[in-house]
């Protein structure tokens, strides 16, 4: 019943979106009564709550391009005099990091 109720209120959400009108509990419920879906009363506050503040249709459009895709460009615009500076700045800080192990500490993947 949970991946019903989850999929009821993404779609109800996707529908609020596309019709630009603002994702909320409420609002999320009449779809769900119109469409005859019953679901637990606090999905519906639970998506909107998940959504607020988040622009959905950049969500969807976006969805394609990579993670990294976007720092990758951004490390690419600075001046090449700035790289070096960069540069010696991560070494440094590798450096200082000591490395940790799940085998200094007697954990293991398998135990």
């Amino acid at each position: 019943m949970t991946t019903k109720a989850e999929l009821a209120c993404v779609y109800s959400a996707l529908i609020l979106t596309d019709d630009d009108v603002a994702v909320t509990g409420e609002k999320i419920s009449t779809i769900l009564k119109a469409a005859n879906v019953d679901v637990e009363p606090y999905w519906p506050g639970l998506f909107a709550k998940a959504l607020e503040g988040v622009n959905v249709k950049d969500l969807i459009t976006n969805i394609g391009s990579g993670v990294g895709a976007a720092p990758a460009a951004a490390a690419g615009a600075p001046a090449a005099g700035a790289a070096p500076a960069e540069a010696k700045k991560e070494e440094k800080k590798k450096e200082e990091e000591p490395e940790e192990s799940d085998d200094d500490m007697g954990f293991g993947l398998f135990d």
